[in-house]
């Protein structure tokens, strides 16, 4: 006989997922409709209900995308699942084994389990939440339930028009945290405890959803990893869509992007976008302040004490720059002159660069450039974020404040030279390093110690609020993950840091 899946019953029908050592997993289950036809580029709508069993032991379609530029498809794998159902999201459970002989799903055991949902990053225009790397079965071993989510990317997400709604990528997450609330507890989880997390694009959606009143109270922590708050004016972001509507040659409005071939668009935004970069600037797609899912810019709504109770973790690795710069040759293409020149086209201080070169006399140019890139764009801001909530907690009270926690990964992955770079943190949250897909980055011989003590930390957030060390204070600790053991660092390269004050 062939036992069948775990079952849940949640308000829009039956599921049947699979189950394996005490974890239940149910995959590509939709939150939202099919975003084609009248959808394709309105806001998400809710999923209509479904009669019998719907079978949920495959990942579902990934959002429309084109797959990373050699050489960082070879190190950020990102599976292309085609299919039009793409707004849908996994959830991984703990799962009691059957009571009885014969028994055939057990069921999700306790109530009331802390729940982690997913965001994943990719620029906004690559990811998914297929990605091997971000699987869940590690959580739900340590007892949470774990949801990852996709959401659309590029110009169906984040394309600006004047007859479509903005931000329909940021509005597809508030729909699956939305879903969320109203049907985790059938996994055994907890409405009332859920903690957002993400990286890269992910973390800044993540910092737009702690500034949106559309996503207040659907979680109560949230993990910002390796991104910042930050959002484009209207009229800044909707220059990226004119570009691709002039590839095109078609009108920059959603009736007539709607009308045309999904590979051609593909194609089209690739080509506009494909040069930019945080560092130099050019056509990129960003979350947009449009006055209803961002009213106003995230970083100045957060430092101003928006989402003051949210308990927050955030940080980077030490060295996110390489990604970028070591396998596209960046740095040992960059001398002095060239260094000085895009200094002074990103509006780096001299006095900043000097503070930076003189403590790093062993590095190259495009080393030095790079440690300037990664603090100006990420570790500046998020310093700057926790000051200013220490600041609001100082207000209400030291009892009354949400926890503020930073971090920074240091453990140096020997592929390529990439060292504590971007992304690299994954497997180790995750602790999926014994994957095919983490070792493409961190190769075959990270530490387990260290992803066991960085996952135990998150998991540890998500049912406490506290991820196991001092939170933020005049002090400036950081709990830095590698290169050796765990360590709590108070004010790492403070003078660097102070070089950027006014």
């Amino acid at each position: 006989m062939v036992e069948r899946g775990p079952e849940v019953l949640i308000r829009y029908g039956a599921l049947r997922g699979s189950a394996k050592d005490g974890v239940a997993a149910f995959l590509g289950v939709p939150y939202a409709q099919a975003p084609v036809g009248p959808l394709r580029f309105r806001a998400p709508e809710p999923v209509e209900p479904w009669d019998g069993v719907r079978e949920a032991t495959a990942f579902g379609a990934t959002a429309p995308k084109r797959p990373y530029a050699p050489p960082l498809d070879a190190l950020l794998p990102d599976p292309d699942i085609a299919g039009d159902d793409c707004l849908n999201l996994n959830v991984w459970a703990p799962w009691d084994a059957p009571d009885r002989p014969g028994g055939t799903d057990g069921g999700p055991g306790e109530g009331g389990r802390p729940v982690m949902v997913w965001i994943h990053g990719g620029s906004l225009v690559h990811g998914s939440s297929a990605v091997p790397v971000y699987d869940g079965t590690a959580f739900a071993r340590d007892g949470v339930v774990l949801v990852s989510v996709n959401y659309r990317l590029g110009i169906e997400g984040f394309g600006v028009f004047p007859d479509a709604p903005c931000n329909l990528g940021l509005r597809d997450q508030i729909a699956a945290l939305t879903w969320v609330r109203d049907s985790i507890a059938a996994f055994g989880g907890d409405p009332e405890r859920v903690t957002v997390f993400g990286e890269s694009a992910g973390a800044i959606s993540i910092a737009a959803l702690l500034a949106s009143p559309l996503a207040k109270g659907l979680f109560r922590r949230a993990v910002v990893q390796s991104g910042a708050p930050i959002a484009q004016p209207l009229d800044r972001a909707r220059r990226t869509t004119e570009a691709v509507a002039a590839r095109l040659k078609v009108p920059a409005t959603a009736d007539a992007f709607a009308r045309v071939d999904r590979d051609r668009l593909l194609a089209a935004q690739t080509e506009v976008t494909g040069k930019g970069s945080p560092l130099t600037g050019g056509h990129s797609f960003q979350i947009v302040v449009d006055g209803e899912v961002v009213p106003r810019d995230p970083a100045e709504a957060l430092a101003d004490g928006a989402s003051a109770e949210v308990d927050l973790l955030m940080g980077t690795t030490t060295e996110e720059y390489r990604l970028w710069f070591v396998p596209s040759g960046v740095t040992d293409r960059v001398g002095p002159v060239v260094q000085r020149l895009l200094l002074w086209r990103t509006k780096v201080p001299s006095r900043t660069a000097r503070v930076y070169r003189a403590g790093r006399p062993q590095e190259k140019p495009g080393e030095v450039l790079g440690a300037l890139a990664t603090d100006k764009l990420l570790r500046i801001p998020l310093n700057d974020l926790a000051d200013a909530r220490l600041r609001s907690g100082g207000r209400l009270g030291t009892d009354a404040r949400a926890g503020t926690y930073l971090y920074e990964f240091g453990w140096r992955s020997p592929v390529l030279g990439l060292g504590a770079c971007h992304a690299l943190e994954l497997g180790f949250v995750f602790d999926t390093l014994d994957l095919p897909e983490t070792r493409a980055l961190a190769g075959p011989d990270a530490p387990r110690d260290l992803a066991a003590a960085m996952h135990a930390a998150w998991v540890s957030f998500a049912a406490t609020g506290d991820p196991g060390w001092r939170r933020w204070d005049p002090a400036r600790p950081v709990m830095t993950f590698g290169p050796g053991l765990p360590s709590l660092v108070e004010a790492p390269r403070e003078a660097e840091r102070r070089a950027w004050d006014a």
